[in-house]
């Protein structure tokens, strides 16, 4: 009897240290959500398409709300289209402190909306914490480098984008 009572209180301290663990794993923050994905995007100024991308960016939890003036700022100082029809506005350095963690939000202009020097088509939206914001680029930089993998992603449905961005291994 006495054996029983000593077995419950191990199983249950045992329970208790791994309930943590599981709640953080399935509690771990998403770097897309598929609410942030905007298809059919129409044809507007650069600044209310970097407004937009910051209000996504802040609604998800992303970032403080002050954050797309860091990104407005950004685009000022240093166009952030890249070629092949991509934009990634992001805040300027001293915006860091704004993020509260890492996401993306993108939003598809099949038709293209004018970035300065070039129509873009696709624009995703970055806030990154620390070095998440360089590994960031990289993942895009890697699936997007070629201009046939941008329209794929252009004509694609908001499920084929999220698995893009969120899978490892190459554009669908």
């Amino acid at each position: 009897m006495f054996g029983f009572g000593k077995k419950r209180k191990a199983e249950k301290a045992e329970i208790v240290e791994q309930k943590p663990v599981e709640q953080a794993v399935s509690e771990k923050p998403q770097l897309l959500e598929m609410k942030n994905i905007i298809l059919d995007c129409k044809a507007k100024p650069k600044e209310e398409v970097i407004r937009e991308m910051g209000k996504i960016l802040y609604e998800s939890g992303y970032v403080n709300e002050s954050y797309a003036e860091a990104m407005i700022q950004r685009e000022f100082s240093f166009p952030t289209n890249i070629g092949n029809g991509i934009a990634l506005p992001h805040g300027v350095e001293e915006a860091k402190k704004d993020i509260k963690r890492s996401g993306i939000a993108v939003m598809v202009f099949p038709e293209g909306t004018n970035w300065g020097t070039e129509d873009v088509k696709l624009v995703i939206g970055i806030a990154g914490v620390g070095e998440d914001h360089l590994e960031i680029l990289s993942i895009i930089a890697e699936k997007m480098a070629e201009l046939d993998a941008v329209e794929r992603v252009v004509a694609s449905t908001k499920e084929e984008i999220y698995r893009t961005f969120t899978e490892k291994g190459d554009v669908a």
